[in-house]
């Protein structure tokens, strides 16, 4: 064979072999999905995690103190972004704002951190507060609360002429009369807020331990997401009982209020 043939031949045997498309190495479905499944759930918890540290907070009522605007059961999501202390520079990037008079807060009991309470702010840094005969006086003017229910017809002079009646003052509270009592009216000092509850016969507020310091505030509730009608023992524990568990499952139908499924929190403006 002509040697000069065969290299031809061979050239273009190599040219025909590099034109021809070569085959790609494709990854298997099964492997694409599986990462395209842990990266957004990946993300999702993240967003969650981001989300109920800063931003909302799911919180459970469990004792009557807010009745009837908010009972026992009502599970709430609370905004921690409007109210939380803001810091040096989100204070002028977020919209934080200080709480008013009349808005429900969420916040850290000042005796014992550990535990949250949520009651409606009545007093602001500055403000002069007393109670007589049940009706608020709010920097000498009466005040209209019609959130206000009063379920016992007992009068306590302590809880109802307060602070007049400084009989067998609680110790947690004893700081705030030595120090901030004075003509007959609590006076707010900077950085403190006066909290009391809606059923005002029936709270453990500020009459009775103090002030609440700013930086203890969580946030305002927004929004009643499920409200179930379940006793406080059951929404004070620490994990579900297996009391509440079986009463879930036989009575989610019956028990949750559900007309009160999606109701908003509104605060209530005071002079």
């Amino acid at each position: 064979m002509d040697p000069e043939n065969t290299f031809e031949a061979e050239t273009a045997a190599v040219q025909q072999e590099e034109t021809q498309p070569q085959p790609q190495i494709q990854e298997q479905p099964e492997e694409t999905e599986q990462r395209s499944f842990i990266a957004e759930w990946t993300v999702t918890i993240i967003l969650l995690l981001f989300g109920t540290s800063f931003l909302i907070q799911a919180y459970v009522i469990p004792t009557g103190s807010m009745e009837d605007t908010l009972l026992v059961g009502d599970h709430l999501l609370v905004d921690k972004l409007a109210s939380a202390p803001p810091g040096s520079l989100s204070g002028r990037l977020l919209p934080y704002r200080e709480p008013h008079r009349g808005d429900i807060i969420v916040f850290r009991y000042p005796v014992d951190i550990t535990q949250t309470f949520v009651k409606r702010c009545i007093g602001i840094p500055g403000d002069h507060i007393r109670l007589a005969d049940k009706n608020l006086i709010l920097n000498g003017k009466v005040e209209n609360e019609p959130y206000v229910y009063h379920k016992s017809d007992f009068f306590d002079p302590y809880r109802d002429d307060f602070p007049a009646i400084a009989y067998h003052v609680p110790q947690p509270a004893q700081d705030m009369f030595r120090n901030h009592v004075g003509n007959g009216e609590v006076g707010r000092p900077p950085g403190y807020y006066f909290a009391m509850g809606d059923n005002r016969d029936m709270s453990s507020d500020s009459r009775y331990w103090g002030f609440v310091p700013r930086a203890n505030i969580i946030g305002k509730p927004l929004i009643i997401y499920w409200s179930y009608d379940a006793p406080t023992d059951d929404l004070t524990n620490t994990a579900f009982s297996a009391r509440h568990i079986l009463d879930l499952l036989e009575h989610f139908p019956t028990k949750t209020r559900w007309k009160r499924t999606f109701r908003l929190i509104h605060s209530y403006p005071l002079n």
